[in-house]
């Protein structure tokens, strides 16, 4: 019997059900890459999973962002270094390279499993998204492309520590770029010169989309993806897109709000998911699939290191899209008019400043960091 290629996963019971399962049954490697790691609750049970692995002779190696995963105790990964597995952190938390961040979520096993999404490994995680736990989407990939996606975990470890002689190989691997693999595209996006891949991407399938259904944590895109959306909805394409109700992160939603009208205007539909945090990053155009760890905000399109796929299946579309009306389900649309009466003189403040903070200010911190590091 043909394993089916891919699994939708939108709450953390199930996905994280089936990352234990893939590790309990990984017979020589297993690779782990995520920006938060926090110990409680699924943290320990993957590190004990992975210890297991490691102890049967499975190679594992783990890879946690050292900012997302700073609450992580030193004796925390000792019992999977006693087992013989290796846990490396990414740019450790200095002061003058603070905002340089690994944002890609990914775990392969054997080289013919992958799960991408983006699921951090934290108890807020857990639960089906609705009662309990953040609501987020991940795929599980099975075949070949799972070993396209290991290797890009090996040139993010090898370069994790920023010292010089790996971070000039980080840098000159130029990791803003498309790779094709297995017919799909793995899209990565880093600091640096040049735009953005994933935007590019986007924005030449919302040329000739006719249904686009957008879901993402954070919203900023630049004004020429705003602009894309825009022309699509005006040329008559159903445009959807589902952001958080409520934010982790404030300023983040504030920001996003000040985006509201002038898409509202352009006839794009927008629902805030209601009952937990909205985490997931899923973009549906016709029938072509992305998914991954990016959201559509400065940050992940220019600043962090990213990881999406992008796959053009008729059927995963389908199923993504009964994922995106079952979120629907849960969600309160904004409506123009009542959103123009809402926004009083001092909340139009509050989002431009916002705005300026997340889309100018943060974006100009990084490009200095990244500037200074050595060539």
């Amino acid at each position: 019997m043909t394993e089916t290629p891919w699994t939708l996963y939108s709450c953390g019971d199930a996905y994280f059900g089936a990352v234990l399962a893939a590790i309990a049954t990984a017979r020589q490697s297993v690779r782990l890459e995520t920006y938060i790691f926090e110990a409680e609750g699924i943290g320990e049970r993957i590190r004990d999973a992975l210890a297991d692995a490691a102890r049967r002779g499975v190679e594992v190696r783990v890879l946690v962002d050292a900012l997302g995963s700073l609450g992580l105790s030193t004796a925390f990964w000792q019992p999977l270094r006693e087992a013989g597995g290796a846990v490396r952190e990414f740019n450790g938390a200095r002061l003058n390279r603070l905002a340089i961040r690994n944002h890609r979520k990914l775990v392969v096993c054997d080289d013919n499993i992958a799960f991408v999404g983006g699921f951090n490994i934290a108890p807020e995680y857990e639960g089906d998204g609705v009662r309990r736990g953040w609501r987020d989407v991940a795929l599980r990939i099975a075949g070949p492309l799972a070993q396209a996606l290991g290797a890009t975990f090996e040139r993010m470890y090898e370069g994790a520590a920023f010292r010089r002689k790996a971070l000039v190989r980080l840098r000159k691997a130029d990791e803003k770029r498309v790779v094709e693999a297995c017919g799909c595209e793995i899209i990565l996006s880093g600091p640096g010169r040049g735009g953005s891949p994933l935007a590019r991407e986007l924005h030449r399938d919302l040329l000739r989309a006719r249904a686009v259904s957008i879901m993402t944590a954070y919203f900023l895109p630049s004004h020429r993806l705003r602009r894309s959306l825009s022309r699509a909805s005006r040329r008559g394409a159903a445009v959807e897109l589902m952001l958080p109700g409520r934010s982790d992160v404030p300023l983040s939603k504030l920001a996003t709000e000040s985006l509201y009208r002038r898409l509202l205007k352009a006839g794009v539909r927008l629902f805030e998911y209601q009952p937990q945090m909205l985490h997931g990053k899923l973009f549906i155009l016709d029938d072509v699939v992305y998914i991954g760890s990016s959201n559509l905000d400065p940050r992940s399109l220019r600043l962090n290191y990213e990881l999406m796929v992008r796959l053009a299946n008729p059927e995963l579309a389908a199923q993504a899209r009964s994922l995106f009306a079952e979120c629907r389900n849960h969600c309160i649309e904004v409506h123009r008019a009542p959103w123009r009466r809402k926004r009083s003189p001092w909340l139009r403040i509050k989002q431009r400043f916002a705005h300026l903070v997340m889309a100018r200010l943060d974006p100009w911190i990084t490009r200095t960091q990244w500037r200074m590091l050595p060539d």
